[in-house]
């Protein structure tokens, strides 16, 4: 093949021939320099000592791999103080000393490496033509450098779990490019109070509502002015309304009217006796888990640090149950609607009309399009069956009791989230249900009074209010409930972070973007990869 039709260039080379097979290409280049510099001295020599040959990976053209086959001239360095005798001329602009494998197709399998890992990215290297091992990937990604990136005017900061629940990071984000700054592997204020003070001219600082934080930017950068996430000044607020009615759900539960509640418009499928005696005994295990926490704390007074490590549960447990004036029992999950919804109306009518055979209905919705298994028909019939079938088996009926028509279930009071939920939507988005359940918990003097706050406040931060900020505190520490007046507190601990909040466009929402993509990177490592080749990936694949 003539070497014109090549279609790439090799700098500082010319061609001398090109052979082709059906799955390669070779190159044969040499360089088109007279002479050549020597490393040790400096100085420039062309007399030629001898000759080799090298052969590194180029890119690869359409589906086939290229190979450069390099004549190399070793030149005689004729300096007498030179401790070298000999040199291999370098060709700068395509190939590193060494190396088995051209710049540029190296900086292609590194950029492939950031994007997608080393198993993976040796896997897709081979399927372009570029092959190369997972050791080699991890190899130049290691030697790859990290960017050095301008200090930001606006820093994100927010944590993420290195291992969920036991070891976190801090990640930086430039607010205003969008992009991640930097990565610590802890988040504590001693370490992003030192980033701080190593990049100053940081002038605004968006964070969630840690101390750390608040504490590391006033100790490393003092003239920063802080900005305190909205999202998390709702999350708190969220995280008040279920600690205050987690505490008061025994009340709630004795109000008038509670049976009067709607039920569920769909109902869970009739328990079996090991189900109902499984859900019995759970139940007793968590109450005399209740009332030994409450005994430790009455009697030997402990706090409850000290009941969490005694007992080896969670301390937020232990907190729920000392701050609860009843045992708080396990609120109603939302049920799905069941699979056999689009066919109910069939169903109901068949067994009107005296059908009493699960298999029968079960083969005629069927033929309506009903793809699941007989078990969901099975147990919707045993529900509604009075008496057994006409034609069941005369040795099935032995010892059969007479049938117990089950009552219906009444309206009970949703979870306390769900409840908390409730308390902080806009009341013109519930429906019929939503509203009679609200309409119920507000009867208690308490919740009628935190639901009141809870909607200024949530009108104030979504409407950004900053003037009615200072109302809204005075009203929460005067009324009389401990879980909002301990929150205002904290807020007025942070009351110029919590103020620049209504006032500035800034938040942490991007860091948490960011989060979800560094949690992709880890996982796409399965978690093995080390601090240094995580931050590497997240800041130069940014």
């Amino acid at each position: 093949m003539a070497a014109s039709v090549v279609p790439f260039r090799i700098p500082g080379c010319r061609l001398d021939a090109v052979q082709a097979d059906p799955s390669d290409l070779t190159v044969d280049a040499s360089s088109k320099a007279r002479s050549a510099v020597c490393p040790g001295c400096g100085h420039r020599s062309r007399r030629v000592h001898g000759l080799y040959t090298r052969s590194p990976a180029d890119l690869p053209v359409s589906d086939r791999a290229v190979g450069l086959r390099l004549r190399v001239r070793r030149f005689r360095c004729l300096s007498e103080a030179c401790p070298r005798r000999t040199f291999a001329e370098p060709f700068p602009d395509l190939v590193a000393r060494h190396a088995r494998r051209t710049d540029r197709l190296a900086a292609s399998q590194v950029r492939t490496g950031l994007a997608t890992g080393a198993e993976p990215g040796a896997r897709l290297l081979r399927d372009l033509r570029m092959p190369t091992s997972p050791d080699t990937v991890l190899r130049l990604l290691h030697r790859h450098p990290v960017p050095e990136a301008e200090t930001p005017r606006v820093l994100g900061l927010d944590d993420w779990a290195w291992r969920k629940g036991r070891s976190w990071g801090t990640i930086l984000i430039d607010l205003e490019t969008r992009r991640p700054v930097d990565l610590l592997p802890d988040r504590t204020s001693t370490a992003v109070s030192a980033w701080l003070r190593d990049h100053p001219g940081v002038e605004v600082v968006a964070r969630d509502r840690s101390t750390e934080y608040a504490r590391a930017v006033s100790e490393g950068a003092p003239d920063a002015a802080q900005v305190a996430d909205r999202w998390h000044l709702l999350h708190n607020l969220r995280q008040v309304l279920v600690r205050h009615l987690t505490s008061v759900r025994g009340r709630l539960r004795t109000l008038p009217g509670v049976e009067s509640l709607p039920a569920s418009e769909y109902q869970p499928g009739r328990r079996t006796a090991a189900e109902r005696a499984a859900s019995a005994a759970s139940r007793d295990r968590h109450h005399a888990r209740y009332v030994e926490v409450r005994r430790l704390h009455a009697e030997d007074g402990l706090n409850a640090l000290q009941i969490a490590h005694a007992l080896r549960i969670d301390r937020k447990t232990v907190a729920k149950y000392l701050a609860a004036d009843a045992f708080p029992e396990r609120g109603r999950h939302s049920v799905p609607p069941s699979v056999l919804a689009p066919y109910q109306e069939h169903l109901n009518a068949r067994w009107a009309e005296g059908e009493r055979s699960a298999l029968v209905l079960y083969r005629e919705i069927g033929a309506l399009g009903y793809s699941r298994s007989s078990r969901p028909v099975s147990r919707w019939a045993q529900g509604r069956r009075t008496e057994p079938h006409p034609r069941t088996p005369r040795k099935y009926l032995t010892g059969l009791r007479e049938p117990v028509e089950s009552a219906p279930r009444r309206g009970r009071l949703p979870s306390t989230r769900k409840l908390a939920w409730l308390l902080v939507r806009d009341p013109e988005a519930l429906d019929a249900s939503e509203t009679a359940v609200l309409a119920h918990v507000r009867q208690d003097t308490e919740v009628a009074r935190l639901h009141d706050l809870a909607r200024l406040y949530n009108r104030m931060v979504r409407e950004k209010r900053p003037d009615d900020l200072d109302g809204w505190l005075e009203a929460s520490r005067t009324s009389g409930i401990s879980a909002l007046a301990t929150f205002s507190d904290g807020l007025r601990r942070d009351y110029a972070a919590v103020r620049a909040a209504l006032d500035e466009p800034w938040s942490s929402g991007q860091a948490e973007g960011q989060i979800n993509r560094l949690k992709m990177l880890k996982r796409q490592m399965y978690g093995r990869a080390g601090f240094d080749l995580l931050r590497k990936r997240v800041l130069c694949s940014a």
